[in-house]
């Protein structure tokens, strides 16, 4: 089904062009991988990336990944495998246990990390067998936000996702097409395209840290509206000399490296 030329999907597929040029995101003969969770974020890209492009070069090929993590929503993937063959996309569903695994006893404090590393994992592991040499992922401007702030409060470091960066010595990339797109206008245009979003089935989806720092950012926007703005500018406008912990930072297309790091006091 031909998407809906609409003044949002213009301004979706300019952002997403956008941040492509700017981070050398999308190249001519390049072999995406797309992790298709089946939510309305990865839907949509897949949608947007499936359109000519006008600034990028079309010479590139998409497969869809959707890896299920064992949790039971059967009706929910066969809607997705309808969806995956209604727009002729190319596409591979892999059922795991991943799910369930990283809800296991043993790690009971942690479920989010673990299960985000072993989906990692296998989508790499994907992209290897199908000789694809980029993963791209959903991850938008709110990602980017909220990931500072849960690395800052929950990790001890200021770090976030990047819209390129290289892994195994250069032989693939994570990109992130999404970078400078606002989560609200993703599901905004998920609705406008009428895109069939399967429900979120894991149990911690509720109560995770991102959940948490979610909530939070959209009490502080209850103040200030422009707080989440004025945090992914501040990607941007780093200090460096202001940083007591920092050394040297060194700053690339593809994010911060800290040299020199300081050992951090600790008076008690």
């Amino acid at each position: 089904m031909p998407q809906k030329k609409t003044k949002l999907f213009l301004h979706l597929k300019k952002w997403l062009e956008k941040a492509s040029m700017d981070y050398n995101m999308i190249e001519s003969r390049d072999r995406l991988l797309v992790g298709v969770s089946g939510g309305a974020d990865s839907l949509a890209l897949m949608d947007l990336l499936n359109t000519s492009m006008l600034f990028i070069p079309n010479e590139f090929s998409v497969l869809a990944v959707n890896i299920v993590l064992g949790f039971d929503n059967g009706e929910g993937r066969r809607d997705l495998e309808r969806h995956f063959q209604n727009q002729d996309w190319r596409y591979i569903i892999d059922r795991t246990n991943i799910g369930p695994l990283a809800h296991s006893d043993f790690n009971k404090k942690n479920p989010c990390f673990l299960c985000s590393r072993l989906r990692r994992k296998r989508l790499f592991e994907i992209a290897g067998e199908n000789d694809c040499n980029k993963v791209v992922l959903a991850h938008h401007k709110d990602d980017m936000i909220e990931t500072l702030m849960i690395n800052i409060l929950y990790g001890r470091e200021i770090s976030t996702m990047v819209p390129n960066q290289s892994i195994f010595g250069g032989k693939m990339h994570i990109v992130r097409p999404l970078a400078y797109i606002k989560e609200e206008l993703i599901k905004k245009y998920a609705r406008e395209q009428e895109i069939p979003v399967i429900p979120n089935g894991c149990p911690s989806s509720r109560t995770s840290k991102r959940a948490a720092v979610k909530k939070m950012l959209n009490e502080l926007e209850g103040d200030h509206k422009q707080v989440r703005e004025n945090i992914f500018k501040a990607l941007y406008h780093v200090k460096p000399d202001y940083l007591p912990g920092a050394g040297r930072i060194e700053v690339s297309g593809s994010g911060f490296r800290v040299q020199n790091k300081k050992t951090v006091p600790d008076p008690s």
